[in-house]
């Protein structure tokens, strides 16, 4: 066989790879791939609904021009409320970050230290969960302690457990998945460890103290520690495409993931992050060596994306609540589009 052949015979094979490809990529993700990128911001937002979403706001803050607010869908579907900006959210791991802004915070005060570990902080957990003296604080925040993710427990999210003590309880004496520091593993067990080191260390609720040193500065009046703090009306119903009810009735209370926010309080909080205006110059060093500026949180029902773009000085912040099959898949379609909509006007 001739080299020429050989070429025309791996050109065509490739191609009909590429062909039946295409028939294990779900079509709709196709769809809002190749359909035209629409002018406005709006026009998107829509489309979102759609292609499938519930309900979907968006906050958009570009340095220099007022906070725009967009939403289309359903803000609650059995009462036929249409989804509006300034609906608390509940924004599930972006609360990851407030949690980090305390540890800097703390580390700065000289009351927390990223280098003791976590059997110092809790002696009690020496022997019950795998290299807890060899496990620091910096490991825990950068998730990469080694701790297996107790929200990972088969079953886990039917009857999500509430306390300290149950969830901690899903991980103790299991192996760990890896040697600390050795790699980088999501896990929400890190969050829960530091939110109970947090409480010990300062003697009262970090939730306070998030309240008193992070949201009061911001006068973010419209972030909230706990769903059992809100008006549970102004709280945008969350729907899975696995359950046919209203998902905004779980309470889900851990560090990991608890708070509840409107879409420009977060915004707000994101670009302070990032401005260096919510930290001082040493606290902006240690949080910059730990943790990131930008999160994606997802809970039963609920998806939601915060980042800060600095080629455009923008903030963009999306929340959707819808979860389950290809929806996380979507929001972040939708949210890209959205900011490249955003960079070409």
């Amino acid at each position: 066989m001739s080299k020429k052949q050989t070429k025309r015979i791996f050109r065509i094979i490739f191609i009909l790879a590429s062909i039946s490809s295409l028939f294990f990529v779900p079509w709709i993700l196709v769809k809002a791939w190749i359909i035209p990128l629409p002018d406005t911001v709006q026009e998107q937002v829509d489309e979102a609904i759609d292609l499938g979403l519930d309900g979907i706001i968006v906050y958009v803050d570009i340095a220099g021009k007022p906070p725009e607010f967009y939403a289309a869908g359903w803000h609650d579907r059995k009462n036929k409320i249409p989804a509006y900006p300034e609906a608390l959210f509940k924004i599930a791991s972006i609360s990851k970050l407030y949690v980090a802004v305390s540890v800097a915070k703390l580390v700065n005060e000289k009351q927390l230290s990223l280098d003791k570990t976590l059997a110092d902080y809790l002696p009690e957990l020496l022997g019950r969960i795998d290299n807890a003296d060899k496990i620091t604080l910096r490991m825990m925040v950068q998730h990469r302690s080694g701790i297996p993710n107790y929200t990972d427990s088969p079953g886990y999210w039917e009857n999500a457990p509430k306390s300290y003590k149950e969830n901690i309880g899903l991980v103790l004496d299991k192996p760990a998945d890896f040697e600390p520091d050795e790699k980088y593993s999501y896990s929400n067990t890190n969050y829960l460890l530091i939110g109970e080191i947090l409480d010990k260390t300062l003697g009262y609720s970090h939730h306070l103290y998030i309240r008193n040193e992070i949201l009061n500065p911001l006068e973010l009046n419209n972030t909230y520690s706990l769903l059992s703090e809100v008006d549970i009306n102004k709280v945008m119903s969350g729907y899975d495409e696995g359950f046919d009810g209203d998902l905004k009735d779980n309470s889900f209370i851990s560090p990991a993931g608890s708070m509840l926010a409107t879409a420009q309080d977060v915004g707000i909080f994101l670009r302070a992050l990032n401005d260096g205006s919510l930290l001082n110059e040493n606290e902006q060093a240690i949080y910059s060596s730990i943790y990131v500026f930008e999160h994606t949180g997802l809970l039963p029902g609920y998806s939601s994306i915060a980042r800060y773009h600095k080629d455009i000085d923008a903030v963009v912040v999306q929340f959707v609540n819808t979860s389950g099959g290809y929806s996380w898949n979507l929001s972040e379609i939708v949210y890209d589009r959205i900011v490249k909509i955003l960079r070409s006007n």
